[in-house]
């Protein structure tokens, strides 16, 4: 969620299909108030829900013909599915995904924990999105969303106030 929230990204989807757990304030360190944080129970819901949503699924993984990711493409919308270090991706993320990316690796590990290849990949993709004429910023109006969407998960009382505020103004 951190890894998110410093190189931009707004939704982060988490599927809770075999482990749920609650967010950890003390490793999110505030994150969890501006990024999307969008939970499935199921890997085939969360792929359902994207592809509807006009996103690429892409499967990261050391394996398969997988695109390096100094090549990937960021001119279209995309998803990266990263896996357990131990497990990896499920059969259904292969079997769904519109295409692979791979971190190039040098020496004899396969692989590397989450959040680092979550880092690395993010970091490669914004980086590659910022240096090109994709119109890639938020709009005034999603900017204010998120402030509104921020408020209300920070301020105590928040909807109290916000009903308060409502019936002040049809009192006018």
């Amino acid at each position: 969620m951190r890894t998110c929230d410093v190189f931009g990204i707004q939704d982060l989807n988490v599927v809770e299909e075999n482990l749920g757990k609650r967010v950890d304030r003390e490793i999110a360190m505030g994150a969890q108030k501006w990024v999307d944080f969008n939970r499935f129970n199921s890997v085939k819901s969360c792929i359902s829900d994207l592809k509807d949503k006009g996103y690429r699924i892409i499967a990261t993984t050391p394996h398969k013909n997988a695109t390096f990711l100094q090549d990937f493409d960021v001119t279209e919308k995309a998803a990266f599915f990263f896996g357990k270090e131990t497990d990896g991706l499920s059969d259904y993320v292969l079997e769904n995904a519109n295409g692979f990316l791979k971190i190039p690796m040098y020496g004899f590990t396969e692989s590397l924990n989450i959040s680092v290849s979550a880092a690395i990949i993010l970091q490669s993709a914004v980086t590659k999105l910022k240096d090109s004429e994709i119109d890639w910023k938020l709009s005034e109006e999603e900017k204010y969303e998120i402030e509104m969407n921020w408020l209300r998960k920070t301020i105590k009382a928040a909807p109290e106030i916000i009903e308060r505020y409502r019936l002040g103004e049809n009192e006018v």
